[in-house]
């Protein structure tokens, strides 16, 4: 099994960012806590952030025929991009779309996503632990399928 973790803009400043919502752990905490979970589950993970659309996408893209599935916190771009949606359904790979911040809590236009009408599940509000708990539905799919 080997899965992609896909991180959208501003999620290279956790620990800076707004703490009272995201936390005080930062990015590098975030990918060590996710590198050490796939190591006691026995998976691969590759994990990648990135500022600009584009460059999500073609991560995207380049997943196809590389990854069994994808988690993705499109962050800011959950509530703007067809593009992120468009490269899910053009690769067909299964995706859980994750939020560190309980988003239905927060403002109106948090409210959309549009990746969510691809991704088989969505996590929310739990915090890093939300990346942990999508790794465990990925592997209860895999088992069940």
């Amino acid at each position: 099994m080997k899965i992609l973790v896909l991180n959208g803009p501003n999620l290279n400043m956790l620990g800076i960012r707004e703490p009272e919502i995201y936390g005080s752990n930062t990015y590098e905490d975030l990918c060590d806590l996710i590198n050490a979970y796939a190591k006691e589950k026995r998976i691969a993970v590759e994990i990648f952030q990135s500022n600009h659309e584009g460059e999500l996408v073609d991560e995207i893209q380049d997943a196809y025929s590389e990854f069994d599935a994808i988690i993705i916190n499109p962050a800011a771009y959950t509530h703007t991009s067809i593009a992120l949606l468009d490269a899910l359904k053009s690769v067909g790979i299964p995706a859980v779309e994750v939020h560190i911040s309980d988003v239905a809590k927060r403002e109106d236009y948090r409210q959309i996503s549009y990746v969510r009408e691809y991704c088989f599940a969505t996590v929310t509000g739990l915090g890093f632990h939300g990346y942990l708990k999508a790794i465990d539905l990925i592997l209860e799919r895999e088992n069940e399928g």
